[in-house]
């Protein structure tokens, strides 16, 4: 018969199955280990909690539970310490992959594609510059820089034309 670790006495059969040690109070603190959980999904309404165990750990880095809304964005990765920028965390051979002429537009810019996605979509959530700067591992000042370029780049120059460019919207009643 199966005996408890701890103070020695005997374990229901069923009970030995699983554990090595019985229910009193004194032998539960001493040997009973908690369940690591991990969320894998949270919307509004609610959160779907797992048990980590082999099985979910491998679903997880299958990718099974990855974010669908960040596919384009690709994985987060971690913040740069402060003061340095996120070119200077990019591997050499990425580096050494990117085209050696860049268009005018983007030369000018200290900033990535990346960021400036993932700037505009931080903004379109409500998050304010500060936030989106140490999400970025920015400043404050080049986190605005990068909203205000993209927003301008997106917004029509003439707001006239765009009216003339679209046949479904209409100046005036018909008549």
């Amino acid at each position: 018969m199966a005996q408890c670790i701890t103070c020695g006495t005997e374990l229901h059969p069923e009970r030995a199955k699983k554990y090595n040690y019985c229910m009193a109070r004194e032998c539960q603190e001493k040997n009973a280990k908690g369940l690591t959980m991990v969320a894998v999904g949270m919307n509004k309404a609610a959160e779907e909690l797992m048990i980590l165990d082999e099985r979910t750990e491998a679903e997880l880095a299958s990718g099974r539970y990855r974010d669908q809304r960040r596919g384009s964005f690709g994985t987060s990765a971690p913040a740069p310490a402060p003061g340095s920028t996120a070119r200077d965390i990019r591997p050499a051979a990425r580096r050494a992959r990117q085209p050696a002429s860049r268009p005018a537009a983007a030369a000018s810019r200290p900033w990535t594609d990346r960021q400036e996605r993932l700037a505009l979509l931080y903004n379109q959530q409500g998050l304010t510059p500060a936030e989106i700067a140490a999400k970025l591992g920015v400043s404050t000042y080049l986190a605005t820089q990068i909203v205000l370029a993209a927003r301008d780049r997106r917004r029509p120059k003439d707001p006239a034309a765009a009216l003339r460019a679209d046949p479904t919207r209409r100046t005036r009643k018909p008549g």
